[in-house]
């Protein structure tokens, strides 16, 4: 008897863990953005003919490479309890001082696009720099460098469009590999190694620990400043990157491009259920709000809604996905 209560507690146990497996998968806050992606492709796929098929799809993931790794590296900076506001003028820059580097120095095109990655990068520096030593909120910051680093855009260009680049630098941009673009496979690449990090190394431990309990991080010999100054650094230089390939895809360096596009990436993280008050997300999640972002978008060009109403209908996303992480926070 006592063998079977012992095998009876132990088959308790583990349908109990399941249970509780089972439960933490389906929940609300993780099953609902998976089932409004569904929602949204079935209802495009019934309005339109043209959505539904594999080139369409590759276009919608091309469409949001750049959103998506912008995403990945805001990803950080939101969890650690920061927002990033200046990804879309970092973006701009990076592309402008590329396509400057190669058209008027013939400076060769790989270094001129790691010029400009590596220019993404400095900004994310000076945005961590200003919000953990200076101590401006984050939001203040950013919102200060976007105009600034935009400004900077069109000073290098004199307000100029920089037009009539070699043939080759168009590769990065708009190439395939095999079927599948070039700027995918970077993101893909990206969020892997994001995924990685956020997860399994001791530097994405640390990036929660900040969000959740800034002091307790202290507390516990956490380098909140470095780790803050990090993030932001991430986020500058997955713009960078971004921005390289934005420049390749247009064939130019506009300092107008990317102009909204972080708001875009701040839809895409809250919608993947990132916490805006830090400490929680997945990374996964926020891979599932940059393809509704795509979605939505590529969706309303198929039914030709006019751009201003577009603009209305993301606006109100973004809305709706803050609203519901303060429901999720209550």
């Amino acid at each position: 008897m006592v063998v079977n209560d012992k095998h009876t507690d132990s088959m308790q146990e583990g349908v109990f863990s399941i249970k509780s497996s089972v439960r933490k998968v389906f929940s609300i806050e993780s099953i609902g953005i998976y089932i409004f992606l569904a929602i949204l492709i079935v209802f495009f796929a019934f309005m339109s003919g043209a959505f539904l098929t594999f080139d369409n799809f590759i276009v919608i993931l091309r469409q949001v490479s750049i959103i998506g790794i912008c995403a990945f590296g805001e990803t950080f900076v939101v969890i650690a309890g920061g927002i990033d506001l200046s990804v879309g003028s970092i973006v701009a820059l990076s592309g402008v001082i590329a396509a400057s580097l190669a058209k008027f120095l013939h400076v060769p095109i790989l270094l001129a696009f790691m010029t400009g990655v590596a220019a993404g990068s400095a900004c994310g520096y000076v945005n961590g720099t200003l919000a953990t030593r200076a101590r401006i909120p984050s939001i203040i910051v950013t919102l200060g460098t976007l105009t600034i680093i935009r400004g900077l855009a069109f000073i290098i260009v004199g307000g100029h469009t920089v037009f009539g680049m070699p043939v080759a630098y168009r590769i990065l941009g708009r190439n395939y590999i095999g079927f599948i673009p070039i700027p995918v496979l970077i993101m893909l690449v990206i969020f892997t190694v994001f995924f990685i990090i956020l997860n399994n190394l001791s530097f994405g431990r640390y990036v929660y620990a900040i969000g959740s309990n800034e002091e307790a991080a202290v507390i516990s010999g956490v380098s909140v400043t470095k780790i803050k100054t990090v993030v932001f650094v991430l986020s500058g230089l997955m713009a960078g990157i971004g921005g390289a390939i934005l420049s390749s895809r247009l064939d130019s360096g506009q300092a107008a491009t990317a102009q909204g596009l972080e708001l875009d990436v701040l839809t895409a993280v809250v919608l993947g259920g990132v916490s805006i008050a830090g400490g929680k997300g997945k990374l996964e999640s926020v891979f599932v709000g940059v393809l509704i972002i795509g979605i939505l978008a590529n969706g309303m060009i198929l039914l030709n809604i006019q751009h201003f109403y577009q603009l209305v209908i993301k606006g109100v996303v973004l809305l709706l996905a803050v609203g519901l992480d303060s429901m999720r926070k209550r």
